[in-house]
Parts: C-alpha cells; sequence; structure tokens
C-alpha cells in the first residue's frame, strides 16, 4: 500500500485550523497484542520506519529527514510533529503514511457520527487522554478511532475501560479532538440538574428570593448549569453565550464564526438563579435586576484560561445576559493571518510604521477591529518605542506594551485616559475606541503633534468613518491633516474544509456575483455539512479589507466636505478595493460562498 492510494472519504481528512499537539509516532509498534482484527494476533509492523516510508513515497526529501532526526534528538518530539511543524507533511498525509506503518484502515470521522451506546462505553477523561474516540460496536468489538498506536498503554488502558476487546482505526489527532469536542457534549446530563433544581424549589422559597444563596454551593444545581453551559460554548469556538428569558422558558444560544444558534432550553423559573449565579462569579450586584449591569470574571475550562466579560439588561420577561468568552490561550494573529490581498498587506504594513499620523479602523460591533489592531501593535512592537493603550476591556496583555483599563466609576475614561498617556512621552497610541467628540478631538491632536494613533470607530465603510468624525464636529482640514489611512473590515465565514463540494447556485446569487464584478467561473464550492462543522458547511472566518489611504486628492475632499460617495469614487479610482470587492474575490478562490457574502458585506 502506498501513500498515493486513498481509502474511502479521502476528501476530508485535513488539517484542522485548531489542530492540537499532534502524537505521531517515528518507530514502527512493537510486536505484542494487535487489536486489529482478531485479539490475540500479533501486532506486526507491516513497514519500515515512519521516516522511510516518507523519503521512499516522496512526501520528504532524505535531507529534511536527517534535520528532522537532529531536532528530534534534542528535543525528543516524534518525527512526525517535526515535520508538520516544519511545513513538510500535514496530519493528512501523516495519517496515511501511519496506515501504511501499522496496516490499521484510515475512517473518515467528518461523515461518521459515533454510536451514543459506543461513546457510553468509554469515559470522557479517558477519551481525552488518550485522543480516542468510540465510533461503534461491529460483531461484539468496539471499534476505535486513535492517532497514536504506539503507546504502551493504549490496548491495556482502552479494554478496561471498556471491558472488552477493541478494533483500532486511525484518525488525524485534531479530527478525533474535534469530534470528542462534538460527541461528549457537556451539555448531556444537563436534565438531571434542572431536575433537582426544580424539586428543591417546591420546598424553597421564591427563585428570586433564593437565587443568591444557592448559587453559594459548589454542588448546586445551578452552579453546575452554569459551568456545563460555559465548558460547552468554549469547546463549540463560540464567541459569546447569550441567556435570553422568555415567557415560559430560558433559551441559552452561542455564537459561532459570527451566527448564533440555539444551545439550550431551560424552564423559566430558573431564571432568576442563573442570572444571580453569573452576577456573584462577575463581581456584580445581585439585587439590582433593574439597571444594566457589567462584570467580568476569569476560569478554567479543559485546561485553558478564559477570561469572561458579562452584561446583563432587564426585558419584560427579566434579564438577559451576555458574556463573551475570550480564550487566553489563544495566540494573538499577525498580520499576514488576518486574510488580507498581499498587496493590501504590504500598505497597510508600510503605513503603521509612519512616524505620525492617526490610522482608523471602522467596521461594525464583532467585525474583527480589535483583531487588526492588536496585530498591528505586534507587528510594531520593538524595544525603541514606547507603545501605550487605553481600553475598554483590555482583552489580551501584550508583553512591553504598557495598556490601560478604562474605569468609568474611577473617572478613568477614553479621553482622560488618552491625556494621561500624552504625558508618558508615547510613541505609539491606541485608543481602544472613539465613542466621543472629545475623545476624537484628543486623538486627533496627538496624531498632528508627532505620534501614532491607531483606534477604531463603528462605522460601515472608509468613508462613513470619516464623516463619523465630520459629523461629531472636528474641522475638516483637522481630519485631512492628521488620519493617513482608514481600514474598514467583516468577517465572512471559510467554506468547511472537511465537506467542500461543488455545487450550482441559483440565479439570484449568479446574478449577484456577475453584478458585483465577479470573475468567469464554471464551479462553485459551498460546504454541504458535516459533524465536524455541526452542519453548517462552515468553519472558523476570515477577514474582508477595504484600505483607504489618504491621498492629497482625498484631502481636499474631505476638506471640501465631499460626499461618501465622491470620497469612494476617488478611492476607487486610485486603485482601493471596496469591501464587496474582496468579498467576491474571495468566491472566486473558493474560500467563501454568496450566500456568505450577501449575508455579511451586501451593500447597493
Amino acid at each position: 500500500m502506498g501513500l498515493i492510494k486513498r481509502g474511502r472519504g479521502d476528501d476530508v481528512l485535513t488539517g484542522s485550523p485548531l489542530a492540537p499537539p499532534a502524537s505521531p509516532f517515528e518507530t514502527p509498534p512493537t510486536p505484542g497484542e494487535r487489536v486489529h482484527g482478531d485479539a490475540t494476533q500479533a501486532f506486526e509492523p507491516v513497514a519500515g520506519r515512519l521516516g522511510g516510508l516518507l523519503v521512499k513515497d516522496d512526501i520528504v526529501t532524505a535531507t529534511q529527514l536527517a534535520d528532522a532526526l537532529v531536532r528530534q534528538s534534542g528535543t525528543g518530539r516524534r518525527i512526525g510533529a517535526l515535520l508538520i511543524d516544519a511545513g513538510l507533511l500535514d496530519e493528512r498525509t501523516l495519517t496515511y503514511a501511519l496506515a501504511e506503518q501499522s496496516g490499521l484502515d484510515v475512517v473518515n470521522l467528518g461523515d461518521q457520527r459515533p454510536d451514543p451506546a459506543a461513546l457510553a462505553l468509554l469515559p470522557e477523561p479517558e477519551a481525552r487522554d488518550l485522543t480516542a474516540i468510540p465510533l461503534d460496536m461491529i460483531d461484539g468489538r468496539l471499534r476505535v478511532a486513535v492517532s497514536d498506536v504506539s503507546r504502551a498503554d493504549l490496548v491495556p488502558r482502552l479494554r478496561a475501560a471498556t471491558s472488552g476487546d477493541v478494533t483500532l482505526v486511525l484518525a488525524p489527532a485534531s479530527d478525533i479532538v474535534r469530534t470528542i469536542n462534538a460527541s461528549y457534549s457537556a451539555l448531556s446530563d444537563v436534565n438531571r440538574f434542572v431536575q433537582v433544581f426544580e424539586a428543591s424549589e417546591q420546598a424553597r422559597r421564591p427563585a428570586s428570593a433564593a437565587g443568591g444563596t444557592q448559587a453559594t454551593s459548589a454542588d448546586a444545581p445551578i452552579v453546575q448549569v452554569v459551568n456545563k453551559i460555559i465548558t460547552q460554548a468554549l469547546r463549540e469556538r463560540a464567541s459569546d453565550i447569550h441567556i435570553e428569558p422568555q415567557d415560559v422558558r430560558i433559551d441559552v444560544r452561542f455564537r459561532t464564526d459570527g451566527a448564533l444558534h440555539d444551545a439550550l432550553t431551560l424552564p423559566a423559573n430558573m431564571g432568576p438563579a442563573l442570572i444571580s449565579r453569573i452576577k456573584i462569579m462577575a463581581g456584580m450586584n445581585i439585587v439590582e435586576r433593574r439597571r444594566s449591569q457589567d462584570g467580568q470574571f476569569t476560569t478554567e475550562i479543559d485546561g485553558r484560561s478564559l477570561d469572561v466579560r458579562v452584561a446583563t439588561t432587564a426585558t419584560i420577561w427579566g434579564e438577559k445576559c451576555v458574556m463573551r468568552l475570550l480564550d487566553k490561550s489563544r495566540s494573538l494573529y499577525r498580520l499576514d493571518q488576518l486574510g488580507m490581498p498581499h498587496k493590501t498587506a504590504e500598505t497597510y504594513s508600510k503605513i503603521i510604521r509612519s512616524p505620525f499620523g492617526m490610522i482608523l479602523c471602522a467596521g461594525p460591533t464583532g467585525s474583527g477591529k480589535t483583531t487588526t489592531l492588536y496585530a498591528s501593535l505586534s507587528e510594531i512592537n520593538e524595544r525603541h518605542r514606547n507603545i501605550m493603550t487605553i481600553e475598554d476591556p483590555v482583552e489580551y496583555v501584550f508583553p512591553s506594551i504598557n495598556q490601560i483599563q478604562t474605569n468609568e466609576q474611577a473617572g478613568l475614561t477614553f479621553a482622560d485616559g488618552l491625556k494621561a498617556i500624552l504625558r508618558q512621552d508615547p510613541d505609539v497610541i491606541l485608543v481602544g475606541e472613539i465613542r466621543d467628540v472629545e475623545t476624537a478631538r484628543i486623538a486627533v491632536q496627538s496624531a498632528l503633534t508627532g505620534h501614532v494613533v491607531m483606534s477604531s470607530v463603528h462605522a460601515t465603510d472608509t468613508s462613513a468613518a470619516l464623516h463619523r468624525f465630520l459629523d461629531m464636529g472636528i474641522e475638516s482640514f483637522l481630519i485631512a491633516s492628521s488620519v493617513i489611512a482608514v481600514v474598514a473590515q467583516r468577517l465572512v465565514r471559510r467554506i468547511c474544509p472537511s465537506c467542500k463540494t461543488p455545487y450550482q447556485p441559483g440565479d439570484e446569487e449568479l446574478a449577484f456575483y456577475e453584478e458585483a464584478g465577479g470573475p468567469p467561473k464554471t464551479e462553485f464550492w459551498m460546504g454541504r455539512g458535516c459533524n465536524f462543522c455541526a452542519g453548517t458547511g462552515y468553519w472558523d472566518r476570515v477577514g474582508v479589507y477595504e484600505l483607504m489611504r489618504i491621498t492629497p486628492e482625498i484631502k481636499r475632499l474631505i476638506v471640501g466636505w465631499a460626499t461618501q460617495d465622491e470620497l469612494q469614487r476617488m478611492a476607487r479610482s486610485q486603485g482601493m478595493g471596496t469591501l464587496r470587492d474582496e468579498a467576491i474575490a474571495l468566491v472566486a478562490q473558493d474560500v467563501t460562498t454568496i450566500s456568505e457574502v450577501v449575508r455579511g458585506i451586501y451593500s447597493l
């Protein structure tokens, strides 16, 4: 069997953007008990060492393998992991190489949903520790997908946990982890805690008076429900959790890749206690239920540190709560990872290195403005610069950057913080958001006096961001003199790589694509929906950018109070690609779909 030969379902065995640390093995399994086929069959190696197989099939060169072996001697890591880190190998190819080496079959986890009866045989902690997922029972034997059969304790622990014989099949480690997250739902036993809560409520005073006291016990059902909601949201890569009271129920929804979906429904009488528990965790006032409140807390889920921002507000059915999840273990993006076209990224990289001037990032809430600003700071974060920020909130901590958190109760607003920063000899200033005329005026003056000022503003596109400043009352000549560039952005969902398939768009979609100037295209792609993307057909998001450089011609238009259309036409004539242009380019490159562009970016 060679690496060119592929099994059924090969089209979805691709690497994952959330791939966990790989656990490849470089030597054949030692003779012992083989669990593929007859339980007593010796597990004999089918082929030689992994490195030799990769060289034989022209996956890597002998020189590349030798370099990896040298690094292995110093790190002790698996040879496959080192080759993946070096960009010489991907999980897909590695999995088939391991299959050739061990003689095991490769399984497509994107299309195969594990049998609940099989899942019940292997506890979740054991599945995560072994990176193994039970699939089904065949002829009385449990079929288990694993990524590394070289572990000496793998078979004994699987047999001890399942109390029976097992058959091993191979799958990429990232696919197994994603399947574990989707299969072992943290919300699976929530009903048990709901029943305990409702039983206790009948013997207690009304929930509105009892919510705070119940949340003090770590074993209280309401505490367990809150913990499980947050755990499942993190596993589903949700950015926000919405807890929404209705007439006869509480709806819990997760926002994943920018789209909300239903996650859980709870009885209405749990609402006050649920919100009280979250308020206690966030240090908020549990007695005040009429006034909007904000808070935050830090917790650890599945070994990952999580920062949670909490906001509550009163509705006609009770308090609504939104929690924003910030995964502290997630690494910050670099500029080249944001999705900017090469030419745009090159131009923007030069702009942020200007010695002075204001750079604005425009877009609606949740469009990725903060991520772009953080990536910009990472690009210019050097020891000879004094970089200071004023943010609300400080989402991620930078080394060697001085970050200030606003505190309105203490009188520290964006304007006051910006005034304080100007007395600290800054080179680069990041203002989290320009919300009012006072902050805007100080920021403009800072840019005119030799500082680089970066900030975000809520606006639909680049020309609208400039008009926001005009509407605030900032003089047009000051805007023309201080602002050197405006970047507007949106986020669109990527087609899921695990279930990507060609399709024929409808007449309306094709008409939109052609009207938007899309290049001739005969084949369009979409995600058909699989286990990995929860049936949505999308996985992760990519940025769409519109970069306007403030040229002398645009400065004259600003001073003359030109309309947004006039500013847009001038910028386009000078080579600027609009949001719609860049989004259609992503459709042409099979990154996203026409319907996703219509949903997130469509403009007349």
